[in-house]
């Protein structure tokens, strides 16, 4: 939950904001912090939602692409075939 950080860490860091900013502002301060890592995850969500969907459309274009170079190949055996006096030389 805290990364590499331990208890005693923590309690260190509990008892220095205890200290700077007393108890009665201990709430007001861990309702903004909480407020701020829940936006700041809202806000990473969304820009790796971003992210994927921009992949899945590159994605797809390059999919769309090879689909179109398939059809020219298979187009121009079969104009080739239709038509033989056609032919390139």
């Amino acid at each position: 939950m805290f990364g590499s950080l331990g208890m005693p860490e923590i309690m260190l860091i509990f008892v220095v904001a205890l200290i700077l900013f007393g108890p009665r502002q201990m709430p007001k301060i861990g309702k903004s912090l909480g407020k701020a890592l829940a936006e700041f995850r809202r806000a990473s969500n969304e820009f790796k939602r971003t992210i994927e969907d921009e992949v899945a459309a590159s994605d797809l274009e390059e999919v769309r692409k090879d689909i179109e170079e398939i059809r020219e190949v298979a187009r121009n055996p079969v104009k080739k075939v239709l038509d033989p006096k056609n032919e390139e030389s």
